[in-house]
């Protein structure tokens, strides 16, 4: 019988389930993503870092912050990691590539590309949280070609089209 299966056997398919698996280090293991307040999208994820405990990320500077956590995330399911809006209003922390995706066949540790694009060197802590996931429904879409597509208003109207 699969995981999953197993799973589902003892707890009610009302919303879907995420396994987490720890990797404990130095004898410690990391802190679970949790949502912050009641009606929170998204979970805070936090930095787990190895015994040297913080990493500095210097402006214009990125690294990879390691979580210690990996994740079965649910089929037609994707992970998605978003920046934490207070890291970047206060330092210019983000991620490189704006929003990381986790697809649901990978198994590794969580890993957070943060980039400082402040003016001052920004220090992670061992704890710190760094980001913030969203489990995401991603259903897998036919294909279709065609000559003509239907009319809109906004049409083939790009950017500023809608206004300022």
């Amino acid at each position: 019988m699969a995981l999953f299966d197993s799973f589902h056997d003892h707890y009610p398919l009302d919303r879907p389930r995420l396994l987490i698996k720890q990797i404990e280090r130095c004898g410690k293991k990391p802190p679970l993503p949790k949502y912050q307040t009641e009606d929170a999208a998204a979970m805070d994820i936090a930095a787990f870092l190895p015994e040297e405990g913080e990493v500095i990320i210097q402006p214009g500077e990125w690294k990879l912050i390691p979580t210690g956590l990996c994740m079965a995330i649910p089929k037609h399911y994707g992970g998605f990691l978003l920046g934490r809006s207070g890291l970047a209003a206060k330092h210019g922390i983000g991620l490189t590539n704006s929003v990381g995706l986790i697809d649901a066949d990978y198994r590794g540790e969580l890993q957070v590309n943060l980039i400082n694009q402040g003016k001052e060197p920004f220090v992670v802590h061992d704890g710190d949280r760094i980001a913030q996931f969203l489990l995401m429904g991603t259903p897998k879409v036919e294909v279709f070609l065609c000559d003509t597509l239907d009319d809109t208003a906004r049409g083939a109207g790009g950017f500023g089209s809608t206004g300022v």
